[in-house]
């Protein structure tokens, strides 16, 4: 598996923040002859290519429409296939038209004509490795997933016919679908292990650079910052954007009373997870106090860290990141 993370962070779902307890999988494909990520994922982080027409799901409504998936699968601009997560996996996304969205992940195949055996196979595999890896994250079986036309049949989307009026074209069914996520999961087939792209990723990436950091603002949050690898006004003003929208306040880039008292109500320490904490081992990185990782999980990297930066500015090093910490980081 290939995957990459390129949060669709202007989607209003993604803005909408509302959290799933998952309960299953929806596997949805394009409905468009169009293979290439890059028309639903952006930025370019390198990899996807530019999407000229800005008609991605990085926008608002894409197409004028509420919809956000998960994840995506198709074709990077060098024609390797690769999984795209955009959106945190327990969002609530705007997928199925109906009661699934608050119950499944949801991820969309790019189809192309629909006649390439190739891309068939590669994008199916794909698949199937992104599913035996979710199963595997949320203590699914191959019996949670289902494609959007079984979850019409359930009652719980809208009625489209994806994926099968695909896979048959190619011998495959969601039924040999799901016996080949429960053969990797029960280990007679290994899941394909991920690429390493040739710049850092995003999913539990090593990042300790603030050209790193800046990339990882572009991919994430539409930085648009020059990788010139030094931590100024926009990198910091970028963060502290990142900051808010993972608090919910107005994003603009300034640490205010509005953002310090949303901050007071979200304090991290060790053991906390989620968005917030990728922002705070970003900030920790720039101020030259390395995590070794910016995945999320606030362990004991990120607490050596914290407290190392506390100690730095004269704050009590107590490992918890409150009001002062924040004040101080975005300074």
């Amino acid at each position: 598996m290939n995957l990459h993370e390129c949060l669709a962070t202007n989607n209003a779902c993604y803005k909408a923040g509302q959290r799933i307890a998952v309960k299953g999988i929806m596997v949805h494909s394009t409905g468009a002859n169009n293979p290439n990520l890059r028309r639903y994922v952006q930025p370019d982080d390198g990899l996807l290519g530019v999407n000229p027409n800005g008609n991605s799901y990085n926008t608002k409504y894409p197409g004028g429409s509420a919809v956000c998936v998960h994840a995506f699968i198709g074709k990077l601009k060098d024609g390797s296939i690769a999984t795209y997560q955009t959106l945190p996996w327990d969002y609530r996304g705007w997928h199925a038209g109906g009661a699934a969205n608050n119950t499944h992940i949801s991820f969309e195949i790019c189809e192309d004509g629909l006649n390439d055996a190739d891309y068939f196979g590669k994008v199916y595999q794909e698949a199937v490795d992104l599913c035996v890896y979710l199963c595997k994250k949320f203590g699914l079986t191959e019996k949670n997933i289902i494609c959007h036309s079984e979850g019409y049949r359930l009652g719980i989307a809208t009625n489209h016919a994806d994926v099968m009026h695909w896979f048959p074209k190619h011998g495959k069914s969601m039924d040999t679908f799901r016996a080949d996520v429960k053969a990797a999961l029960n280990g007679a087939v290994e899941p394909v292990k991920p690429v390493q792209p040739s710049t850092p990723s995003t999913t539990d990436g090593k990042i300790d650079t603030v050209r790193e950091v800046q990339l990882w603002l572009n991919r994430n949050y539409s930085g648009g910052l020059t990788l010139d690898g030094l931590y100024g006004s926009r990198t910091k003003a970028a963060l502290t954007k990142a900051l808010q929208h993972g608090l919910g306040v107005a994003a603009d880039g300034i640490y205010g009373p509005n953002t310090n008292a949303a901050v007071r109500r979200n304090n991290l320490r060790n053991g906390s997870t989620g968005e917030l904490v990728k922002v705070l081992q970003g900030f920790l990185v720039c101020h030259g106090h390395k995590t070794a990782y910016v995945d999320g999980i606030f362990g004991a990297g990120t607490l050596a860290a914290l407290k190392s930066f506390q100690r730095a500015y004269g704050l009590t090093a107590d490992g918890i990141a409150g009001c002062n910490t924040f004040t101080a980081l975005c300074r």
